[in-house]
């Protein structure tokens, strides 16, 4: 079974905490059809768990079959040096059919934040380590697509649906009662 070779700390992108009864970390592509699927399962999954369940997100953009893979990642990468992860985040995936310059353009002004200054961001070296970081520690855990998930550093492999999530959860925070 793999296991999760960089454990989730407050250097990644975090909702909830650190030390809720389960971590569950995903690894996704803002352009995969079915990370826009599981999507709305996370939010799910935290409405229903609470505090007992922490989320964490790490890219993987597969530039092979998803051409604006990496481009959202870097503007969720940006709109993050602003405080604005988690609202960019939603947005790529709400509008994942249409991404490109004219979605990241306006989700920059929704944001409050300068559709200019995202735009040089693409050619910003930070945030393009911060993404191959990301890939490199998906890699080594044994990630091989997108979405990935991992629960309490344990890959979680469904048998026929991302809905056996809740199962997975359930009994982490049941067991951990």
């Amino acid at each position: 079974m793999a296991v999760l070779s960089v454990a989730a700390s407050k250097n990644d992108h975090v909702q909830g905490s650190l030390d809720a009864p389960v971590v569950l970390v995903e690894y996704a592509d803002y352009q995969c059809p079915h990370c826009g699927e599981v999507f709305s399962l996370v939010q799910r999954l935290q409405q229903r768990f609470g505090d007992a369940l922490c989320v964490v997100f790490r890219n993987f953009p597969l530039v092979q079959s998803h051409p604006q893979a990496l481009p959202a990642a870097i503007v969720a990468e940006h709109a993050a040096a602003h405080g604005q992860f988690w609202p960019a985040h939603d947005a790529l995936f709400r509008s994942q059919q249409q991404l490109g310059e004219v979605v990241y353009r306006e989700l920059m002004r929704e944001l409050g934040l300068s559709a200019d200054a995202m735009m040089a961001a693409m050619e910003t070296p930070a945030y393009m380590q911060r993404i191959q970081n990301d890939i490199e520690g998906g890699v080594r855990s044994g990630v091989k697509g997108t979405p990935t998930f991992f629960v309490n550093g344990e890959i979680f492999t469904p048998q026929s649906s991302f809905e056996e999530l809740y199962e997975r959860i359930n009994a982490v925070v049941t067991h951990a009662v």
